[in-house]
């Protein structure tokens, strides 16, 4: 008899839960945001407060795991966790909350997981995929070169762009370029640590996920309320990348979040996310971006069952 699996990955921005059955399908998934690493950047702890949101929507997610009869399951840990000096205080109350491992993933791993997940079920490409997975704190690039998972996780991130260089209201000419040189610099590195990445350039298709893409998806869709099959394998060219970039930059984040589509608790850090993207498609010469609503939940969870 097969049993009902749980994922759950604390980034540094949201908290998520995916519960599967043994043959796979979905049955939950859920996501809140809690900004684990607030502050982390600058602290290097990850503080009480965060810590507290985060644990409510774990004892939460354990309600949801009771009721689907869940009784086996991993927590991932990213970013926030891996900066934090206090990381280990997290990962042993998380265990006890959730009554699951809870594992604190290297960076080429988190890429490998949300390379595995986000390129199932793709149709096939004569091209390279390459997926770029932009969390709060950090952005991970992954593609199979000769069989072979060429990984990499870039110190960049929503979140961490948006405290260190960009800041979370209306963008100036100086943060912009702040924003840009820290991104940058960090792609330069990406590069430098995985030269395969060079043979990519203008002969990939780039496959993009997690919350900045998602949101942005809503945005272009104009949708009022969270709908997967609209958002998931959608196309989004660089021009509306950099439209909503514009777009968004010149507003509050009060002002973001009237808009339809906008999801609360990202229109604070949003625009660093579009930086990023723009940056990546930018280095990679791609015009256009697939969106995929599958990642390194998918891909936890398929190595469970």
């Amino acid at each position: 008899m097969t049993t009902n699996v749980a994922v759950l990955d604390c980034g540094s921005n949201s908290t998520r839960l995916l519960i599967v059955s043994g043959e796979g399908d979905t049955l939950a998934r859920e996501m809140r945001i809690t900004r684990l690493s607030a502050g982390v950047d600058s602290s290097g702890n990850l503080s009480a407060e965060a810590l507290e949101r985060s644990y409510r929507v774990l004892e939460l997610y354990r309600g949801m795991m009771d009721a689907h009869g869940v009784e086996r399951g991993l927590l991932v840990a990213t970013s926030a966790v891996r900066d934090a000096a206090n990381g280990d205080e997290f990962l042993a109350r998380a265990t006890l909350i959730t009554g699951v491992e809870a594992r604190l993933l290297r960076g080429d791993e988190e890429a490998a997981f949300s390379y595995a997940g986000a390129t199932r079920g793709l149709s096939p490409d004569p091209r390279p995929t390459l997926i770029v997975d932009i969390g709060g704190g950090s952005t991970e690039l992954a593609v199979r070169i000769d069989g072979v998972v060429r990984a990499y996780s870039m110190q960049l991130g929503c979140v961490r762009v948006t405290e260190r260089a960009l800041g979370p209201g209306v963008v100036t000419a100086a943060t912009a370029t702040a924003a840009s040189a820290m991104i940058d610099e960090q792609l330069d590195r990406a590069f430098d640590a995985v030269p395969a990445l060079a043979s990519l350039v203008g002969a990939v298709r780039l496959v993009g996920l997690a919350g900045t893409v998602a949101t942005l998806a809503q945005l272009d869709a104009g949708l009022t309320h969270y709908d997967r099959n609209a958002v998931h394998h959608l196309r989004l060219s660089r021009a509306d990348v950099r439209r909503w970039r514009g777009r968004l930059g010149e507003l509050t984040p009060t002002q973001r979040l009237a808009l339809p589509g906008m999801i609360a608790g990202r229109e604070d850090v949003l625009v660093a996310g579009l930086y990023i993207l723009d940056a990546v498609m930018g280095r990679f010469g791609a015009v256009e971006l697939l969106t995929s609503e599958d990642d390194i939940l998918d891909g936890v969870a398929a190595s469970l069952i």
